[in-house]
């Protein structure tokens, strides 16, 4: 049985393999549902990672509006997992939004290092104001989801890098190499301002 992994556009056939990971993973907490026919519906839409056993990992591209697309159902393998394969598929994912004319891809997900890694930016989740209204207002995790957001720019000179901690920006400049952690967020409470003495009134 070969090791190795290649990517490709799903098609009808996958459906079930697809599926079965996505809900592999809803159980684990890690992905929203899916319905079976929602993954048919939107089969053209997937990529998928397989080698010589079948299907071992998946990511839709979603479009929320004319300029802005998500990764939707990143979903790779237990059995399969440290080998790159999601940062495989986010490249591809890009790769094809890109070409058909999206500025701006992103994701919502409970383990933001692993975009930060490929050079997504962490914003708030009104920053992407389509997701909101295509998805989030109807959902029951609406505002208690836990997940973040974030964000990469579709545009010449700026490309993801799987191999690497930080994104090409702005041509061939390169972004300084960061931890892959967002520990480093904390926000904190301004101190309280200390009451002014008050000013010594002449008699």
């Amino acid at each position: 049985m070969s090791d190795s992994v290649t990517l490709r556009p799903a098609g009808p056939d996958d459906v079930a393999a697809v599926h079965r990971l996505i809900a592999e993973n809803t159980e684990a907490g890690h992905l929203l549902p899916r319905s079976i026919a929602d993954v048919e519906g939107h089969a053209a839409r997937f990529v998928v990672a397989e080698n010589g056993a079948g299907v071992v990992g998946c990511a839709e591209l979603a479009p929320l509006s004319d300029g802005v697309a998500e990764v939707r159902s990143l979903v790779v393998a237990d059995t399969h997992r440290g080998k790159r394969i999601g940062s495989r598929l986010v490249s591809e994912i890009a790769s094809v939004a890109g070409a058909r004319g999206f500025a701006t891809l992103c994701a919502f997900t409970h383990e933001p290092s692993h975009f930060v890694r490929m050079g997504f930016t962490i914003v708030p989740h009104i920053w992407v104001p389509e997701k909101i209204a295509h998805d989030c207002t109807s959902c029951a995790l609406f505002r208690r989801c836990g997940q973040y957001a974030v964000t990469f720019p579709l545009r010449a000179g700026v490309t993801i890098r799987p191999e690497r901690p930080a994104a090409v920006i702005h041509g061939s400049r390169a972004a300084a190499s960061r931890r892959p952690t967002v520990e480093r967020l904390h926000f904190r409470r301004p101190a309280a301002r200390q009451p002014e003495p008050a000013e010594a009134v002449p008699a």
